[in-house]
């Protein structure tokens, strides 16, 4: 039997390939950055032929790393940035125009139009969603009515839509040679299109914005085999592709939330906090997604209710590329160190519109307090306030909607190796925040979808058994930073709104 699972990780910067093995144990790894396209303000898109460039080099080097080959994995997860949308030519595998982020804000005008009838809740009892920019349906629209041939093409049923996951699928399992067009349940749950109960495209929503439905791939549960690589790309002939998962509901299994309750933030280019609701569908009041956490195989659908920031780490790097005020994202943390407290600056980085509890498309950043004392030590101590804080917001929300105030938070992402940030954390939640061993859990929750599907991990209590943590950082009860810190907080976030006109 193969020892090992594979995971493609493909983010928002970069794409990562993980091996694991029994234990959740990376073996071995690689991982390379993408570019980010700004063709103008508000505007965010990924060059689709790179990242799939990128994912073949990264499994190549992964495998190296890890001193494998490929019939040594058992099988392959895929875990992907959700929202990001593209649309391609089933015949010759090219992208119609470059794929559009989920921060990404052109579809605005799309957003407005529809919110005339019923409002920015006009499909949330259907789809758990708001109408906001961040979501896949407007994209498709957009693309549709913009970019030349589309349309044409998509009426014919030539081109094919996905999100990242659907295009990494398809191009593994032989692209134009009959490569497999599916998504799975949790990707399918960030489109704005799909019914939350059945699981199906919804046929009305996707009349209401002009999309055919022979454009959409099928939909899958989240862990069964799909297609098999082939001859050609970067594993070879016959390794089943059986794990598919969004990112954030990847990072939920990968730190086995698999009960009622159990909660967990992953702190990337933007934050995202999921709350496992069971087979219950829950519908927030208090700014909050209802998605699909996950589905294994022919079991019933678990949801969660979630919290999506739009920006967190993506500050840092906006320090680093723009302000150049730091040479690379770790320094952030020893800048910050500089100062003992932000020196009264707040830091809120509207720069894609406000996402949850707001959900304020008009809201542009701001930074507010700032006196001839400021430096740029506070500068950097703000930015990372900023992600605490807004968890603070999101974890408020949660509470409220789910009636259960969490006694822990488990983290994972890249800033969870900050600990000036982990420590404030702490400190504005009031509860203890854990980190766990393996912090990959992204990557490690598409592996073990993977290996749930082909029998590598016969059950989640056996996945249960390989989470450990690795630190905990608990409250100050002295800190103000739950109380007069926070409040200000609050204020600086309504310097926000209003500042793009309808």
């Amino acid at each position: 039997m193969s020892k090992h699972i594979a995971a493609i990780d493909q983010g928002t910067t970069s794409t990562r390939c993980m091996v694991f093995n029994y234990h959740g144990e990376p073996v071995g790894s690689h991982q390379l950055e993408h570019k980010q396209i700004y063709p103008q303000p508000g505007w965010v898109e990924h060059d689709p032929v790179e990242i799939w460039s990128r994912t073949q080099d990264v499994v190549q080097r992964a495998m190296t790393n890890a001193e494998i080959s490929a019939s040594d994995i058992a099988a392959i997860g895929i875990t992907n940035q959700r929202e990001t949308t593209l649309v391609w030519d089933r015949e010759t595998g090219k992208p119609y125009c470059n794929a559009i982020v989920w921060q990404d804000t052109r579809t605005d005008g799309i957003i407005r139009s529809l919110g005339k009838e019923g409002g920015q809740d006009r499909f949330r009892e259907k789809v758990g969603l708001p109408l906001a920019t961040y979501f896949s349906g407007p994209k498709i629209q957009w693309i549709l009515e913009n970019v030349k041939g589309v349309r044409k093409a998509a009426e014919s049923d030539r081109a094919l839509f996905g999100n990242i996951d659907t295009w990494l699928l398809w191009n593994l399992t032989g692209g134009v040679n009959g490569g497999v067009h599916i998504t799975d349940v949790t990707n399918a749950s960030r489109t704005m299109l799909m019914d939350l109960q059945s699981l199906e495209w919804d046929q009305d929503i996707c009349n209401i914005m002009g999309i055919p439905i022979s454009l959409l791939p099928e939909i899958r549960s989240s862990s069964e085999i799909y297609g098999y690589t082939t001859a050609g790309g970067p594993f070879g002939v016959g390794i089943p592709i059986a794990g598919d998962l969004g990112d954030q509901q990847a990072a939920t299994v990968g730190q086995t939330c698999f009960d009622i309750g159990e909660a967990k933030n992953t702190y990337g280019t933007g934050c995202f906090m999921l709350l496992n609701t069971g087979e219950k569908l829950v519908h927030s009041s208090h700014g909050l997604l209802t998605t699909v956490c996950y589905q294994f195989g022919n079991e019933k659908p678990v949801y969660a209710l979630e919290g999506s920031i739009a920006i967190t780490g993506a500050l840092v790097q906006w320090l680093r590329d723009n302000l150049k005020l730091i040479n690379s994202a770790p320094e952030v943390e020893d800048l910050a160190r500089t100062v003992d407290d932000n020196g009264g600056i707040y830091f809120v980085p509207a720069f894609s519109g406000l996402f949850a509890p707001y959900w304020r498309d008009d809201a542009r950043g701001v930074v507010v307090g700032l006196t001839r004392y400021a430096n740029r030590g506070h500068l950097a101590r703000a930015a990372l306030e900023a992600t605490a804080f807004q968890t603070r917001e999101v974890l408020d929300a949660m509470n409220a909607d789910s009636g259960v105030e969490l006694k822990s938070l488990k983290v994972d992402g890249g800033m969870v190796a900050n600990d000036l940030l982990m420590q404030f954390q702490a400190d504005v939640l009031g509860v203890p925040v854990v980190r766990p061993t393996v912090p990959e859990t992204t990557a490690l929750g598409a592996a073990y979808a993977a290996g749930y599907a082909v029998g590598f991990w016969k059950s989640k209590e056996e996945m249960r058994k390989n989470w450990k943590a690795e630190k905990t950082w608990i409250p100050d009860l002295g800190s103000r930073a739950r109380t007069e810190l926070f409040s200000e907080w609050k204020k600086a976030v309504t310097r926000t709104f209003d500042w793009v006109n309808s």
